[in-house]
């Protein structure tokens, strides 16, 4: 008979999803401040596009490199303590970003920014393997995974509104202390398993499907095998293509839509959130997808690449109509489109962390996930900002996002044929050691 959750275990399952999405929508309203602001910034700052583009990727540079070791520490702290600092982290470096007076100063404040969002997402793939069943975790990713679609939806509205009534500078602080208040309140209110009493049932229901040693903290040995595996490459590789995608829309889209079709500022606030209330419905779709799989008999595994390769393929085909179209109508409804399949990849992607590898290395593999997309991600406003400055266009910068998808896609497929077994990875690790000794 399959194990089921208790009604502790659903209520709290219910309030750690609500606050990693309060949390994820935060984290993705700061970053998109900067590209929100852009044309207030650069006449302000005297700053030329190739120049934000630049700065834009200051931001996920930090935050690429910091995946690294953030990914360790939220498998060695626990999701409570991790998501707490990285909140009072990213929060600061938000309010300092209304403070700047010159080009280095502003990517410094990005810097702080990107370091302290760094541990949120390797920690919200924790949380979906710590309080969930292997059966729920695809339907729990894609919930808090939405949160980074709902946070640009709300984030064009929302910070047009503020910097409009109060100025660029205002809205960064005001967006700085929200995120202050929401770090007190994760401290508070979430719990780790482990600060809970659970029944021997209620673990039982949790651990459905782990290996017997998962809990025991994550090593340095383990952590660095990882790189070793053909799996952990296939999933730098396929998000860098995502994540490239994402970063593509999220950083330029205001400015597609001003510069290329030549909307007004208000105008922008308004169209330029349709796309993302798309990738909200992709996000979550893509949870419920991968569960649905996984109850037809689908392994862990192929029920996460299915969607991520052919969400990547349709996303290029997509990008291309747009690049190429002459209509606003149908270049909305394309980047619509075309987020919808990009944060279904996204959901997949991020729902393969919790199953490709061991449970105490979750985190960790994610954030080598991560760490892979957000290159992509730092290079898609530099590359995209010198594209644009280059040709006076955008055409041909999806065009090129289109083809970084398409090698990603392939990357996925090729590269993830199995799980990270606990076994193997102990195994190397230790091998490693008496190799060094």
């Amino acid at each position: 008979m399959a194990l089921t959750a208790t009604p502790r275990v659903r209520r709290i399952q219910t309030i750690s999803l609500a606050l990693l999405v309060t949390a994820g929508v935060v984290n993705y309203v700061d970053r998109a401040t900067l590209a929100v602001a852009s044309p207030l910034i650069r006449e302000d700052l005297g700053l030329s596009i190739p120049d934000m583009g630049l700065l834009l990727s200051a931001f996920l540079w930090a935050y690429a490199f910091a995946q690294l070791p953030a990914g360790a520490l939220a498998d060695r702290l626990g999701p409570r303590l991790t998501l707490t600092l990285g909140l009072t982290c990213w929060s600061f470096g938000q309010m300092l970003g209304g403070a700047v007076t010159s080009f280095w100063q502003f990517v410094s404040a990005r810097i702080v920014l990107g370091i302290g969002e760094a541990p949120h997402f390797p920690t919200c793939a924790r949380v979906s393997r710590d309080w969930f069943n292997i059966r729920q975790r695809g339907t729990a990713t894609g919930i808090w995974n939405c949160a980074s679609s709902l946070g640009t939806f709300l984030a064009l509205p929302l910070l047009t509104f503020l910097m409009v009534s109060f100025g660029w500078r205002a809205m960064f602080v005001i967006m700085g202390g929200a995120g202050l208040v929401l770090a007190a309140v994760v401290y508070l209110v979430f719990r780790n398993p482990r600060e809970t009493d659970l029944t021997p049932g209620e673990r039982a229901f949790l651990a459905e499907g782990d290996a017997p040693n998962a809990s025991r903290p994550v090593t340095w040995s383990s952590w660095r095998r990882l790189f070793g595996f053909r799996t952990s490459w296939g999933m730098i590789v396929g998000y860098f293509g995502c994540i490239y995608m994402t970063w593509l829309y999220t950083a330029w889209l205001p400015s597609y839509l001003e510069i290329e079709r030549h909307f007004t500022l208000q105008k922008t606030g308004l169209v330029g959130s349709i796309p993302f209330a798309f990738g909200v419905m992709g996000g979550i779709l893509g949870g419920r997808v991968v569960d649905m799989l996984v109850r037809r008999g689908v392994d862990p595994i192929r029920s996460r690449k299915i969607p991520m390769v052919g969400s990547l393929v349709a996303t290029a085909a997509f990008t291309v109509v747009a690049a190429l179209t002459p209509s606003d109508t149908l270049a909305i409804a394309c980047i619509s489109a075309s987020l919808f399949l990009v944060y279904l990849s996204s959901s997949s992607a991020w729902a393969m962390a919790s199953v490709a590898a061991p449970a105490n290395c979750t985190a960790s593999l994610g954030a080598m996930q991560n760490f892979g997309g957000y290159i992509g991600g730092a290079l898609a406003p530099t590359v995209t900002g010198f594209i644009v400055g280059g040709t006076g266009h955008f055409s041909m910068a999806f065009i090129t996002g289109a083809v970084i998808a398409l090698i990603a896609a392939l990357g996925y497929w090729t590269l993830i044929q199995e799980p990270i077994a606990d076994e193997v990875l102990t195994d190397r690790a230790i091998g490693g050691l008496r190799m060094a000794e």
